[in-house]
């Protein structure tokens, strides 16, 4: 999975030329820690048909706040630099794949 940040997020995100999903996280979430090897698996399996990456909130409050995010993890999809669909709270790999199956189509 890619690592996204307030800098590389327009480019990498918004600008990219196919559908996005973005993990906003944080280091002590344990829910974002149980999701993490899910967003590894997932990013190989779709590679050059999704962009797969996550984003530490600490880290990049500037992207946090303009998503709105109030609780972690959260699941954005993105197609031509729109969002299709907003998770909160920790999924199934079944419930990631649903919202990147639904990116795709």
């Amino acid at each position: 999975a890619m690592n996204f940040t307030d800098a590389n997020f327009e480019e990498e995100v918004l600008n990219s030329d196919v559908p996005v999903l973005v993990d906003f996280w944080a280091s002590w979430c344990p829910p974002c820690k149980m999701t993490e090897p899910l967003i590894d698996k997932l990013a190989q399996e779709y590679t050059g048909k999704v962009k797969i990456g996550k984003i530490n909130v600490d880290q990049n409050p500037r992207t946090a706040t303009v998503y709105g995010i109030k609780g972690v993890p959260t699941f954005i999809t993105f197609k031509s630099g729109e969002i299709v669909e907003k998770r909160v709270a920790a999924q199934t790999e079944g419930q990631l794949r649903e919202m990147l199956d639904a990116v795709l189509n």
